[in-house]
């Protein structure tokens, strides 16, 4: 990523072994998905160390963090998972495409499958705890702080192209008999802490690296695939927290008013965007884009040409959309965008009365074709209807700016 620095201390020795007690022989076949891409035959590379000693490995389809003794982990695993004094490693797992409910999984289980991963990557099952997501493994971000002898590391994949949500949309199973939908797509965070904290503590930094990784969602404005909010999380998110017992520092706070809280938000904020480029192209820059924006409401190309096709002039499809492609990334229209989909969403928050809101996106929307010098008299009457929906007023106005409105910056007419 060229806007973002992730791992500040970066290690990369190929040539070190994967230490663990009676390693299990596993070859390349066994252990790779297929769906990702692949690492030189032994299959192991040393990623980082941090300074109190946890070493981060990338071992074919998995990350592994092997913790040194004296490590308390806070994590939401099904294997280990919760407040534990005994762990040796934990690791994030990539599962191969294809693998939709837990039946599908070695073991027939998620959590006979995470003690199947464990014994394939040479360790103790019941002595470590696993994560799982579809995102590939070589598209994990590291971003290291420090402070006063304190390092933390947060260490994230992630992907909400298909499970993106908003807290609070529609749920997609109801759990009865321990049987339920295992849904793909999935933002996984490993954080390392320098310093001793309390358990108390420790769930209260899940609570900021929580508030961190929505932070960087809010950031993006990534949709919501269950609703039209903005996402806030995927459905699958897991995360895994590593305090040092060992270490002098003893830290109690982990809010956004402590120092320890603005490292772990900045870690896992920069980790997180780092994470979602990666895997899914997700930045600001792709963000820049008119249709892109009106995705969470359901607008597609398919709908503007049904708009434009009933508007005056020639229908010439490939034309029309190669322009709204073009037009879609003008940044004063995607300002524009960004000004009424806000309005919309404050309207649903109950933050503006509906009227006002449609006054004033009428407005932004009449401006327009001023702003982006469309050269044809503008036939407001016909393009904007009280009655219709704000988002349909919108894809008429725009339609006709492409197909009709000599608007500058739009070529190949």
């Amino acid at each position: 990523m060229s806007d973002l620095q992730y791992l500040h201390q970066l290690r990369d020795d190929h040539g070190e072994k994967f230490m663990v007690n009676d390693p299990k022989k596993i070859s390349a076949a066994e252990l790779y998905s297929g769906d990702c891409s692949p690492l030189p035959e032994e299959g192991t590379v040393l990623l980082f160390e941090t300074s109190g000693g946890e070493k981060v490995y990338r071992r074919f389809d998995s990350i592994v963090v092997m913790l040194p003794g004296g490590r308390s982990t806070l994590t939401t695993s099904w294997v280990n998972g919760g407040y534990r004094e005994d762990l040796q490693a934990i690791f994030n797992h990539h599962v191969p495409r294809g693998k939709h409910e837990p039946k599908d999984l070695d073991g027939g289980s998620i959590p006979a499958y995470i003690e199947y991963i464990s014994k394939n990557l040479g360790l103790d099952p019941d002595r470590t705890s696993g994560l799982l997501t579809a995102a590939c493994m070589e598209n994990v971000a590291m971003v290291t702080r420090s402070f006063r002898g304190v390092e933390v590391t947060a260490i994230v994949t992630g992907g909400i192209e298909v499970n993106g949500g908003r807290v609070g949309d529609p749920a997609s199973y109801y759990q009865e008999d321990g049987v339920y939908q295992f849904i793909q797509g999935t933002i996984n965070t490993i954080l390392l802490i320098g310093a001793s904290l309390p358990a108390y503590s420790m769930a209260r930094a899940i609570v900021t690296a929580t508030e961190a990784k929505t932070a960087a969602l809010q950031q993006l404005v990534a949709p919501s695939r269950y609703s039209q909010g903005i996402a806030t999380g995927s459905g699958t998110d897991m995360i895994a927290l590593v305090s040092d017992r060992s270490s002098p520092i003893k830290l109690t706070n982990a809010g956004k008013h402590s120092k320890l809280g603005e490292m772990i938000g900045l870690c896992v904020l920069e980790a997180t965007l780092g994470a979602l480029d990666k895997q899914s192209g997700l930045t600001s820059l792709y963000q820049r884009d008119m249709m892109v924006r009106l995705e969470r409401f359901g607008v597609d190309e398919a709908m503007y040409w049904k708009a434009a096709s009933k508007l005056e002039g020639q229908n010439r499809k490939g034309v029309f959309l190669k322009n709204l492609r073009e037009f879609s990334r003008n940044p004063s229209l995607v300002g524009s965008t960004a000004a009424v989909l806000h309005i919309l969403d404050e309207i649903s928050w109950g933050l503006l009365p509906e009227t006002a809101g449609r006054k004033t996106s009428i407005a932004i929307m009449k401006g327009l074709p001023g702003m982006l010098g469309c050269t044809e008299p503008v036939p407001f009457d016909d393009l904007l209807d009280e009655k219709n929906s704000l988002i349909d007023n919108w894809i008429n106005i725009t339609a006709w700016m492409v197909k009709s409105g000599k608007c500058s910056g739009i070529t190949g007419r």
